[in-house]
């Protein structure tokens, strides 16, 4: 959560890049990492994309921690392929009368989509890193995103660290109260806790609606509302884009 309140700017070269250029090609990857039909377009883009996050400021802790659920899928997703996939088995290992086959069909599937897996995690790690909130929302609202989509998102985001106060506050009363001796009176505080933050959640919720209409919210964001993109990004995009779909057409070109 102390990540989330930091508000780190993109530093080095994407510093100078326009931030719905980095949503325009960041968008453009991840179309071509979940369309590419082999596992080593995905692979290349990952490659890519997870050091240039570091080289962006990002820790290398934080770069793990935000890897590992991803990579837990992916392992999953490989172990099921290779062994419940379409096709002849290979025996793998036998307990009994449990016998477990290896599908050579089936592994090379659970690469592929693990592939995909962490090369679109990778492009998604790096836009994060690279742009922040504001700007990300700011350009999903340029490019006509629906305006319901965009307030929910920004809504959810003021929402998160409100409910995150709240829950410290709570936490720091019950536990000084020795709500967290034992088992079944933890389970009871962190039910009144999750309970009393549903409450003011909808509490929350009114007033700020309250308030954001009386000051003459009309959904619209005036950031990046009438700023001009550059013939040179523009012409930086389309470069990108080209040799992206070249490098993309080297392995999935049909035969």
């Amino acid at each position: 959560m102390r990540r989330l309140l930091r508000q780190e700017s993109a530093g080095g070269f994407a510093a100078a890049v326009d931030p719905r250029i980095r949503l325009l090609a960041a968008g453009l990857l991840l179309a071509l990492v979940v369309s590419s039909s082999g596992a080593l377009f995905p692979w290349i883009v990952a490659v890519l994309c997870l050091p240039a996050a570091l080289l962006h400021g990002m820790r290398l802790r934080t770069l793990m921690l935000r890897l590992l659920h991803p990579l837990f899928i992916a392992a999953v997703v490989l172990i099921l392929k290779t062994f419940m996939g379409p096709g002849r088995s290979v025996e793998f290992f036998r307990l009994g009368s449990f016998v477990a086959g290896f599908h050579a069909g089936g592994f090379r599937d659970g690469l592929l989509i693990a592939s995909r897996i962490m090369g679109a995690v990778s492009v998604a790690v790096l836009l994060g890193q690279v742009a922040s909130f504001t700007e990300t929302v700011a350009a999903l609202a340029w490019l006509r995103v629906p305006r319901a989509l965009v307030e929910v998102t920004l809504f959810a985001w003021r929402s998160l660290f409100m409910l995150y106060d709240d829950a410290a506050t709570v936490y720091t009363a019950q536990k000084n109260r020795l709500g967290y001796c034992g088992l079944r009176r933890s389970l009871r505080s962190f039910g009144t806790m999750a309970g009393m933050l549903v409450i003011r959640a909808f509490d929350n919720s009114d007033a700020m609606t309250t308030a954001m209409t009386q000051r003459g919210y009309d959904g619209s964001l005036p950031f990046l509302r009438r700023a001009r993109l550059s013939m040179a990004q523009m012409a930086g995009l389309a470069v990108f884009a080209v040799v992206a779909a070249a490098a993309w057409s080297v392995q999935n070109w049909p035969r």
